[in-house]
């Protein structure tokens, strides 16, 4: 038996032992587990295998076409190489030295100070990192191949350059090792033991937690401005919110989330809450909160999220408070959707909607940013097999793919917190509401990837029919303001910007700062980020950028000002009830409730 003196920082020899025997038990049942799935998972797994061998067989062909490209390279690389190693004789010496290669500013693995200060793991660190840039210049520099294949193997190949970084090893991360040394490697067997418990929790996959889920729930601190389910359907539940003032503006305010995640983006805490921000504004908010569908939705369209969805809504909207104008707000893919509807409703001379907001939304998928390595004919083929056996796309997969854009910060950050280091993560309510995806409908999901992504038909004037209705976007004369994030690596800026252009209507661009969600979820109190503003609506993104003005601080008053000039006069408020939709539950409802 362990003395309790020798034994892990914060443990005794019994508890050392109930963990060793959780982990074995726990161990033995998750191979179990494995051992059955794998079977039906093959097939998967070889298609990725094979889409994955193909890229890298042409990566090769074509370096091999150029051999004295890819020596020159070689060359570069091992000067580079032979300055660190002479440099780094030489701090063993005591003769400081200016580093070969240091990390990008922005890149937070290095940040112990040990990564300077030790001559040796600043060697390893320099190596690593002359290594990495070598193979992502020899990838991206190869000719001949397409650009939309260079992509792919540049996204692959960082993934591949990520997942060996010095960090991610307990022997060459010096934080992990001071933890190792301090805890007698208690840190390392509580690492097994939270790997063992997401293994668990993911029945089998990978999937690491990023925050402490026990530290939120919705409905109690997150979710909580105040108001009533009113309306549902098969796909949704409409919520409507209480008045905080006494007069409200004639027009309903509706939000159209995406369904990848949950509507409380926009509703986490009081704090942050863009919904409670625009009911405090005097306006009537009501949002849709999306069904979590299972396989018995497998055959759910895309027409049928618009008809259940944003159309059900506006005629709920008017029900319950006897106004037949609104004003329309769509997040991301919730925005996709919204301008497909306002297509469809242009084609019905149907001008309920005055006017309408895109935050970080595409219209116009020609350059749909990083997801795009992801839309091409194999890869959906594969993922529509992989739906059709469940009938619908499980949100983890989802969820994963999101977060392979941002590994170093989403993956590799948590795996050394997690497993390395024995920590729990720190509880943080973005991250999440970012773990608490939805599944896809394997009908609709299909239609999405095919006619947005992968063929671009919604910017195509008849290019998707929606309900036996062509879609023209050109037909769409409600006012639109679009706001988009200039460091959004999911719906890049300069993609979103062609919005502007697709629509017959008066047109602003909002320019925020950050990214596709901290460039949305920036309240005023924060006082961060900034916004760009321009008068002007020129063709290029970038002439747009040149010639706009920037200004400090969150971009949501100025939102509400242009939003308020189509709003109508002031009214007495509207408590949910008040018309002829009666509460079916409190907000913020049961769907958003369900688990994937």
């Amino acid at each position: 038996m362990t003395d309790k003196a020798n034994a892990p920082e914060g443990a005794d020899s019994e508890e050392l032992s109930r963990t060793l025997v959780e982990i074995t038990e726990k161990s033995q049942q998750l191979v179990q587990d494995f051992l059955g799935r794998e079977q039906s998972a093959q097939h998967i797994s070889m298609d990725d295998a094979m889409h994955m061998s193909s890229l890298f067989q042409e990566l090769t062909t074509r370096m091999m076409a150029n051999p004295m490209q890819l020596a020159q390279a070689q060359i570069n690389f091992w000067q580079n190489y032979m300055q660190l190693v002479n440099n780094a004789a030489l701090r063993f010496w005591g003769h400081q030295q200016d580093p070969v290669i240091s990390p990008n500013k922005t890149d937070k693995r290095f940040r112990h100070e040990a990564w300077e200060e030790n001559p040796i793991f600043d060697f390893i660190k320099q190596s690593y990192l002359l290594a990495a840039d070598y193979v992502h210049s020899s990838v991206k520099n190869v000719e001949g191949m397409d650009d939309r294949t260079a992509r792919k193997i540049d996204f692959h190949t960082r993934q591949f350059v990520d997942a060996l970084s010095p960090t991610n090893f307990v022997a060459t991360n010096p934080e992990v090792l001071q933890k190792t040394i301090d805890t007698q490697g208690g840190n390392l067997l509580k690492g097994l033991k939270n790997l063992l418990n997401d293994l668990e929790a993911g029945e089998g996959k990978l999937r690491i937690r990023t925050t402490d889920q026990d530290a939120f729930d919705v409905g109690r601190n997150l979710a909580t401005t105040p108001g009533k389910v009113v309306y549902q359907t098969d796909l949704m539940q409409l919520i409507q919110y209480a008045p905080s003032t006494e007069k409200v503006y004639k027009r309903p305010l509706l939000f159209v989330p995406p369904w990848i995640n949950k509507f409380y983006i926009l509703d986490m805490q009081e704090k942050n809450s863009l919904i409670k921000y625009m009911v405090d504004q005097g306006h009537t908010v009501f949002v849709v909160s999306w069904k979590n569908p299972q396989k018995e939705h497998a055959e759910k369209t895309f027409t049928d999220y618009m008809k259940e969805g944003p159309l059900a809504a506006v005629d709920a909207i008017t029900q319950a408070t006897g106004e037949e104008e609104i004003n329309c707000v769509g997040y991301c893919l919730g925005g996709t959707l919204t301008g497909a509807t306002l297509g469809y409703m242009a084609a019905h001379n149907d001008d309920r909607i005055k006017s309408v907001t895109y935050f970080t939304c595409m219209l116009d998928f020609e350059q749909p940013g990083e997801l795009e390595v992801f839309i091409d004919e194999e890869q959906i083929q594969a993922l529509e097999k992989r739906m059709d056996s469940q009938g619908f796309l499980e949100a983890g997969a989802m969820s994963s793919t999101m977060s392979s854009l941002r590994a170093n910060d989403l993956i590799w950050s948590f795996f050394v917190n997690n497993y390395l280091k024995g920590d729990d993560p720190f509880p943080f309510d973005l991250l999440y509401w970012n773990q608490d995806c939805t599944n896809m409908p394997a009908k609709m999901h299909s239609f999405y990837l095919r006619n947005m992504y992968q063929r671009n038909l919604l910017r195509e004037p008849g290019g998707i029919t929606l309900d036996g209705t062509p879609i023209d976007l050109r037909k769409i004369e409600t006012p639109a303001c679009f706001v988009s994030a200039i460091e959004d690596h999911i719906a890049p800026w300069k993609t979103t910007y062609r919005g502007v252009h697709l629509h017959s209507g008066p047109a602003k661009f909002i320019l925020g700062g950050s990214g596709h969600i901290a460039g949305i979820i920036n309240p005023p109190a924060k006082n961060k980020y900034g916004f760009w503003t321009n008068s002007k609506n020129p063709e290029d993104a970038d002439a747009w950028l040149d010639g706009a003005t920037h200004t400090e601080g969150s971009w949501w008053p100025s939102w509400n000002t242009w939003l308020v000039r189509r709003a109508g006069a002031k009214v007495d408020a509207r408590q949910p009830g008040d018309g002829k939709l009666k509460p079916i539950e409190d907000a913020p409802g049961s769907y958003v409730k369900e688990k994937a």
